[in-house]
């Protein structure tokens, strides 16, 4: 399974529910008793199910990482409301049927066998499980800088090419439900769109500076090399994307940058 960083998990998933809790309407969540976060990372979900949940409802996060564990409990506000649970999601640690929704986000996507996961959610379950999963290859990107987008679809496809799991299950991800056995209820699309513009966040600039630097691309050296990129072609995109990346710094200095990303996600719910 791949490893997340605390900076990635918040890169990636600031503001994503501000505007989107509808999408979680298929979960009923008014109407739960006990809820499993599986994979919770830094607890954006856990926070998001906790509040949208009944009061008298339980919510529970459950990762094998423990420093991101930390970072959650660290994060909640309302004083470690939250219970924390290490465990593989392949080996939950719980009895059967001890929750009433198992739920994911993005996690699907970073297993060799998504349907062996949601088994084992299956197993904890006496009613509903949901994963809220991406479609990498769906994403789009619309920028200031002309070349951005375009090079950002060249590194996804080599990145695509490269990794070893279905980072684009999104929709698909019925079935793997259907695989593991589960009735599927619902699928339902929403795009998460991040936007970048001024005054320019701190994440932004330093988004900004990891492109100029190529730290970004370096991260995913290996696994694009993994796929058909060689490695003069990492070479070349590479020194495009920092030169891109100083085109992003000097629009940001003359206020002039604007960046918009849009990542369709999918939210399948099954019954057991």
């Amino acid at each position: 399974m791949r490893e997340f960083s605390e900076s990635y998990l918040e890169r990636t998933r600031e503001g994503m529910w501000d505007d989107s809790r509808e999408a979680l309407e298929p979960l009923a969540l008014e109407t739960r008793s006990r809820i499993l976060d599986v994979g919770c990372g830094t607890g954006e979900l856990s926070r998001v199910l906790r509040e949208e949940a009944a009061d008298d409802a339980t919510v529970v996060g459950c990762d094998v990482d423990l420093d991101l564990l930390a970072a959650a409990a660290d994060r909640d506000s309302a004083g470690n409301s939250i219970p924390l649970v290490a465990g593989d999601a392949l080996r939950l640690p719980f009895p059967d049927d001890t929750f009433d929704l198992v739920v994911c986000q993005a996690l699907l996507i970073n297993l060799p066998d998504p349907s062996a996961a949601l088994c084992e959610f299956a197993r904890v379950s006496t009613d509903l499980v949901a994963a809220v999963e991406p479609d990498n290859a769906a994403v789009e990107i619309d920028s200031s800088v002309e070349r951005e987008g375009r090079l950002e679809r060249r590194a996804r496809r080599a990145y695509l090419a490269g990794v070893s799991t279905d980072v684009a299950l999104g929709a698909d991800a019925r079935e793997a439900f259907e695989r593991a056995g589960l009735e599927v209820c619902e699928t339902q699309r929403y795009d998460h769109v991040r936007t970048v513009a001024p005054p320019y966040s701190e994440g932004a600039l330093l988004a900004a500076r990891r492109k100029a630097t190529g730290a970004g691309l370096a991260d995913d050296r290996e696994t694009m090399l993994s796929g058909a990129l060689s490695e003069s072609g990492y070479d070349d995109l590479r020194s495009a994307w920092r030169e891109m990346g100083r085109d992003v710094i000097e629009q940001m200095e003359s206020r002039e940058y604007r960046r918009e990303e849009a990542v369709p996600f999918f939210v399948v719910v099954g019954r057991v």
